[in-house]
């Protein structure tokens, strides 16, 4: 009767390694897009909310840091700017690994969070958005060019996460791309002409994909809506009357946010592959 048992264990663990090693499969048939196999950059910006947006902000950003750290992905800061309360104003990281803008790419757009606000000494419910942009880092087929006269390049002190000073020189840098307002700063290196490196980069990738979207209308499904409030979110992350997460593109939901927060969101990645396909 033992015997039986173990057979039945040991077909059941087979199984159960079948079904992971199909899942595997199906997700790399979905990971076919144009840029999916690049390194990508994460962008992270408080919208409507005050402080609370901006709180709301650094969990994002936690979330995103726990889930490279759990899923062997390299997670580089290239710039942040604290907020003055609570929080961050803004901040751009670089992800490598397996497949990054193929598995990041669901995070663009607007997550909605809403909890009793800790900097509410009522204790009422707040609502609070961040807006989560993830741009491939193109190094390749590049055909953007960028005339010296279209981009003003600022240089400003250094200054870490928690405020400390990264160094005492100006090497921090801010480009400004003139005729579509873009705005891209790096302060994360020692060195000045680093940091204007690394800006350029990122410049020439968002300049590559607006010009990929007014060539594709099929790709401005990419872009999302711009606002940053009101039913313009992704992602609800619910904290109070009632715990839970829910996609509102793939309808795909838990109630564990604790673990969502603490950086498990593969399982809304996933979804996010197979819908799109």
């Amino acid at each position: 009767m033992s015997n039986d048992q173990d057979i039945v264990n040991e077909i059941e663990q087979k199984i159960n390694f079948i079904n992971k090693e199909i899942k595997k499969l199906e997700i790399a048939t979905l990971l076919n897009g144009k840029y999916d196999s690049y390194n990508c950059y994460l962008e992270i910006h408080p919208g409507a909310g005050g402080t609370e947006a901006c709180d709301w902000a650094g969990m994002l950003f936690r979330m995103y840091q726990m889930f490279c750290s759990k899923n062997n992905y390299n997670f580089e800061v290239i710039d942040f700017q604290n907020s003055d309360e609570a929080g961050i104003k803004s901040a751009i990281v670089k992800i490598t690994g397996y497949y990054p803008f193929g598995y990041f790419k669901s995070e663009q757009g607007v997550h909605r969070l809403v909890r009793i606000s800790p900097f509410d000494s009522g204790a009422r419910r707040h609502t609070s958005f961040a807006a989560v942009t993830i741009i491939p880092e193109i190094e390749k087929d590049i055909n953007v060019e960028i005339k010296q006269e279209d981009i003003r390049i600022d240089v400003y002190r250094s200054s870490g996460k928690g405020g400390q000073g990264v160094n005492t020189t100006d090497s921090a840098v801010r480009i400004t791309h003139l005729p579509s307002g873009i705005v891209v700063t790096c302060q994360n290196e020692r060195s000045q002409i680093q940091n204007k490196d690394i800006a350029m980069k990122i410049l020439i990738s968002k300049l590559e994909q607006i010009k990929l979207r007014e060539q594709d209308e099929s790709i401005n499904s990419m872009k999302g809506n711009t606002n940053i409030d009101f039913g313009s979110q992704i992602r609800n992350y619910t904290l109070e009357p009632y715990k839970l997460v829910k996609d509102v593109r793939t309808n795909y939901e838990s109630s564990n946010v604790d673990k969502i927060l603490n950086g498990d969101i593969l399982p809304f990645m996933e979804e996010y592959l197979r819908i799109k396909r």
